[in-house]
């Protein structure tokens, strides 16, 4: 099969990266390379490899008899009927073996797909997120690395721990690959009573992984597994304790940061997802309208004073702070970050993470860090006075100082630093620009529709974000989600930011030396023309890119936040 046209304008280095990837992932890295749609790459590669093309999968009755569920997640194929196909036509053993995969087959797949099925393949294509969609939903995540037949001899079917062990390793690291194709940040295992659940936390939301129903007999080889890996105490489980993982993930690393905490059935064992290699987000794709990107813009621009990015864990903050370095990264300015961890690798930027069980924490790394003469510093969070007061004067001292709070809104953070002790009038003269955050779950394109609420329904709504309801005349415009085979039934795929950006005016900096509350500077800010956290959802929501539903969560915090 000739699909060299497909490289055509990518380098021989890329090629190669491309062609050492999971066949599941090498579709979307040519698309992203070549900035084409997937589904029109796709299209040429069947042309090309003369394949017919599969818009819908129709699976057979009983697929794991026409092809062992080993083979099904190994090449990533599905065996599916035809027009005319029933459960008794799978016994022809003339038949072909109609199989959709996802990347064009080899010879060696043919030769294992007849030698174990006594049937030669018939192959089709299909797109890759549809087909691991339906492996997942039907066949689960790894869900034959601990089969029966795989972990018990020849000759007395007893258990042998070599073999248990051969199983374990496949099956934990089946569970982190799968997390990483389905883009998820974290992934839970949870012993309950009757078995051990596996979550992963895929835009925010958890989502059950569907796991081997005999799962409970290896929990305890399982959560081994993952301690060995972290090099933690297996022995340990009445204290928790945390770790690292370095896993190989395709042409990637992940830095896996590990959680164990002892519970009533077991120990719950929580992984955070790091790609070493992820790709820093742009200030488009953060979901900044062109009004809030050029007030951020300006902000940055400012050679020295506090840029703080609030809101609670999980919110985008780090993300934001990243894409915020990428766009003042320029040879003429010296740029240092000290992080908890480095999420993000920033080319050109003198990156470090804190280690507190060694004594270098936030504080101390920016003591450090002041006589490096750096021109913008990036404190990765703000947590005690000490740090707090370091970022101030360094910002006082002629130095651009970026970092993080947890606060509700960016009225809070002014009163949060108040309550820290520091000086109200060294914040009013050193903090230039709060920017509170939210993430909403982005609706998939391919499965939208229009939501068609009541008017009375969303004049209500609108009303509790505080937004004028009037704007209800643009009901029409209101999507709802659906869910389809490509965003695994959710109706969402990523996630967007909604901001509320406060800049420090003379009128706020006159609040700030008088301890006003956060009442009283949110006021004035929305006066100023300051953009709520709901007005940017809302404008998300017009546009298409977010629901009604997503943005409405939020609106009660925001209610309490005003009367602070």
């Amino acid at each position: 099969m000739d699909y060299r046209n497909l490289y055509a304008e990518l380098s021989e280095s890329d090629r190669q990266e491309i062609e050492a990837l999971p066949r599941a992932e090498r579709l979307e890295q040519i698309a992203s390379r070549r900035n084409q749609p997937t589904n029109r790459l796709l299209e040429e590669l069947a042309q090309a490899c003369d394949l017919p093309l599969l818009r819908e999968i129709e699976l057979l009755d009983n697929p794991t008899a026409a092809i062992p569920l080993r083979l099904i997640h190994a090449y990533q194929c599905l065996p599916i009927a035809t027009e005319n196909d029933s459960g008794e036509a799978q016994e022809d053993p003339k038949a072909p073996l109609r199989l959709v995969t996802l990347w064009p087959p080899d010879s060696s797949m043919d030769r294992w797909i007849y030698a174990t099925c006594g049937r030669q393949p018939e192959w089709l294509l299909g797109n890759p997120e549809m087909v691991n969609n339906t492996i997942t939903q039907n066949f689960g995540v790894g869900a034959d690395s601990l089969d029966e037949s795989d972990i018990l001899t020849d000759d007395a079917d007893l258990e042998t721990e070599e073999d248990e062990d051969a199983a374990v390793i496949r099956f934990v690291n089946e569970v982190v690959q799968k997390a990483v194709n389905d883009r998820a940040t974290d992934i839970h295992f949870e012993p309950l009573r009757d078995e051990l659940q596996i979550r992963y936390r895929i835009d925010g939301e958890l989502v059950a992984v569907r796991v081997p129903d005999n799962l409970i007999k290896f929990q305890g080889a399982i959560i081994s597994r993952l301690k060995i890996m972290a090099k933690l105490n297996i022995s340990e489980k009445r204290r928790p304790q945390d770790g690292r993982i370095a896993f190989g993930a395709g042409n990637s690393e992940l830095d896996i940061r590990i959680s164990t905490f002892p519970t009533m059935y077991g120990e719950s064992v929580s992984l955070r997802l790091l790609s070493q290699k992820s790709k820093p987000l742009s200030m488009i794709e953060l979901g900044l309208a062109q009004d809030e990107e050029q007030k951020l813009t300006r902000a940055l621009a400012s050679p020295h004073g506090i840029i703080l990015v609030t809101g609670p864990t999980g919110s985008g903050k780090s993300t934001s702070l990243t894409a915020y370095i990428r766009l003042i990264n320029k040879p003429e300015r010296r740029i240092i970050t000290v992080e908890d961890p480095v999420e993000y690798e920033v080319s050109g930027v003198n990156q470090t993470q804190v280690h507190p069980e060694i004594g270098l924490t936030f504080a101390k790394a920016l003591r450090s860090v002041l006589r490096q003469d750096p021109d913008v510093i990036m404190v990765g969070e703000i947590r005690d006075r000490e740090t707090a007061d370091i970022a101030i004067r360094a910002s006082l001292t002629g130095h651009l100082v970026l970092s993080t709070l947890h606060t509700n809104d960016a009225p809070g953070a002014l009163t949060r630093l108040i309550d820290m002790d520091i000086e109200p009038f060294l914040i009013a003269s050193s903090v230039e620009m709060i920017v509170a955050q939210r993430l909403v779950r982005r609706l998939c394109p391919h499965c939208a529709q229009p939501a068609n609420y009541e008017a009375l329904h969303l004049e209500s709504c609108l009303a509790t974000m505080q937004i004028d309801p009037s704007e209800a005349r643009f009901g029409h415009l209101v999507k709802s989600a659906v869910g389809c085979e490509r965003c695994r039934n959710l109706g969402f795929r990523g996630r967007i930011g909604i901001f509320e950006i406060l800049r420090v005016t003379d009128e706020i900096h006159e609040h700030i030396v008088q301890r006003a509350s956060a009442r009283k500077i949110r006021q004035t800010a929305i006066e100023q023309g300051m953009n709520t956290l709901m007005r940017s959802g809302w404008a998300h929501i017009k546009s298409g890119q977010t629901t009604l539903e997503e943005v409405m969560r939020y609106a009660e915090i925001e209610g309490d936040d005003s009367h602070r």
